[in-house]
């Protein structure tokens, strides 16, 4: 019973949530678990029959596995998806995980560099090297747009409205979304394509991926994060840097300028504005620091 319950979530996973393969295949990990629990305790019920204690007992088990709590509430939040999917598909009459709760999860505040730190950084760029445009070009495409690393690494030529100021980008689940770029990423991206890239012998179905590497071939995840580390160290920047680091920062500096958050959710392409709402606490964060620095009675 739970195997063909558990490749219906799978197809509903896919086709109706647009969830990437290694998404799903986290999901039905979480699930895995709960069963791996049932087998454990020598408790053969279906999902049918599982009660919220079965579910509690299982989450103290995953607990006493060594997981922290950021894993067990995401096993948690898996087990509560899949028991909604099938209260959806009439499967369940009542969904037992509507009281479970999971572990308490203190929410670290991603680091973020200042406008002069990230100038500092794009500084530090060779632009004497053949790869010098590109990589100018793709940390003002980064930190203009607030893109993730997948994003930047896969953005299509075909999908650059320059004259009109936007991109399109497919974001997680082949969400596409349009998203407005500044003019020094479009000038450094005109930049690179004119004077590199548009005569740049691609590999066949790399035609037209934007950003390539001295082969042919789109770049990797690694290779951008291996040139942010770079950058960073001849930058004389402490914290920790990533690709992602450039999305927390485009979206920081639009919340400390009073952006409306409804529309950084909608350019960082955030499903849930949740999600979007760390930045509220980053701006608080900024806050009470400037007051502490500034002011006398603080």
């Amino acid at each position: 019973m739970w195997d063909s319950n558990i490749e219906g979530f799978k197809v509903y996973l896919r086709l109706e949530k647009s969830l990437a393969a290694n998404s799903i295949e986290a999901y039905v990990r979480d699930v895995r678990l709960l069963t791996q629990y049932l087998l454990a305790v020598n408790k053969p019920v279906s999902p049918q029959q599982i009660t919220l204690d079965d579910l509690q007992a299982a989450v103290q088990w995953i607990a006493s596995l060594g997981m922290s709590a950021t894993s067990q509430a995401r096993i948690v939040s898996g087990i509560k998806g899949f028991f909604r999917f099938l209260l959806m598909q009439d499967m369940i009459s009542a969904d037992p995980t509507q009281l479970l709760e999971a572990p308490k999860t203190s929410r670290k505040l991603p680091d973020f560099l200042s406008f002069e730190e990230i100038e500092n950084l794009i500084a530090q760029i060779d632009l004497s090297k053949a790869e010098g445009h590109r990589n100018k070009a793709i940390l003002e495409t980064m930190y203009s747009c607030g893109l993730r690393v997948s994003e930047v690494i896969t953005l299509q030529i075909s999908h650059l409205y320059l004259d009109e100021g936007f991109i399109r980008v497919i974001g997680k689940g082949d969400k596409e979304r349009l998203i407005p770029i500044g003019a020094a990423a479009i000038q450094y991206i005109l930049i690179y394509y004119n004077e590199t890239r548009k005569d740049m012998p691609a590999k066949k179905g790399q035609e037209d991926i934007l950003f390539l590497n001295r082969r042919g071939s789109g770049l990797s995840r690694v290779m951008i994060f291996l040139m942010i580390k770079d950058l960073a160290a001849k930058a004389r920047i402490r914290k920790t840097i990533s690709p992602h680091t450039f999305r927390h920062s485009f979206a920081t500096h639009l919340v400390e300028g009073g952006a409306d958050l409804r529309a950084v959710q909608e350019m960082l392409g955030h499903e849930s504005i949740t999600t979007t709402e760390i930045y509220t606490h980053l701006d608080r964060e900024y806050l009470r620091d400037t007051l502490q620095q500034f002011h006398p009675r603080f």
